[in-house]
Order: structure tokens, then C-alpha cells, then sequence
């Protein structure tokens, strides 16, 4: 395979500038898991429906069609991304997003695909 580069030219302060801001691996490894719950439907449909109203699973599972069991499945991944939040009142816990910044990414998302 070709060199991508051939001119030969390494511009150092370039790399060195790149390099000092780069965050590191386990930050990389973070924001991959955090992406990894967005290639998921039915995790997009709970965020989605988050986005619009807190929820419980029953209400969650009825409104996609599922069991409550898958529901609780998929809510246990996000919860554990730390893109929604749980609070329970009584015997009900209540599903909502994390906070603005999840809300943030979720929109950007549907306005990229739109256009």
C-alpha cells in the first residue's frame, strides 16, 4: 500500500500541538461506549421518548410494543452510560434523561440525519 503522505514532510509543531490536546485513551473509551448506545433502535426510542416525557417501564413498554423486561434491559444500559436517570416513587420508578447535554446530543443527531 501507498504511503497516503509523500511529500516527506513531517510538520512537527502541528503533530506536538495535536498530540498535548488529545484526551486520553480512557476518555476515547468512554465517549465510544457513550456512541455505542446510540447504535441501538429501540435504546433511540427510549431516549427519544424521554426526550418528550419522564416515564416508567410499563409506559415505555407499551408505547414500543415490548416487554417490560426488555424495557428494563435497555434502561439498564443507559442508566449505566449515565444518559438517563431513575427515580423511584412508591413501587414505580420514573425514566428520565440525564440532563440537558444528553437532550443536546439526541437533537443534533435527528437535525444531521435531516438534512
Amino acid at each position: 500500500m501507498k504511503d497516503p503522505c509523500d511529500c516527506g514532510v513531517i510538520h512537527e509543531e502541528v503533530v506536538n500541538r495535536v498530540r498535548v490536546a488529545m484526551p486520553c485513551g480512557e476518555e476515547f473509551l468512554t465517549l465510544s461506549n457513550l456512541y455505542k448506545m446510540f447504535a441501538d433502535n429501540t435504546r433511540l426510542k427510549i431516549l427519544w421518548a424521554l426526550s418528550c416525557e419522564t416515564m416508567c417501564v410499563c409506559d415505555l413498554a407499551v408505547l414500543l410494543g415490548m416487554t417490560k423486561s426488555a424495557i428494563s434491559h435497555q434502561l439498564k444500559s443507559l442508566r449505566l452510560t449515565k444518559l438517563v436517570n431513575c427515580d423511584k416513587q412508591g413501587k414505580i420508578v420514573y425514566y428520565s434523561l440525564t440532563d440537558d447535554h444528553v437532550r443536546s446530543i439526541f437533537e443534533q443527531g435527528f437535525e444531521h440525519v435531516k438534512h
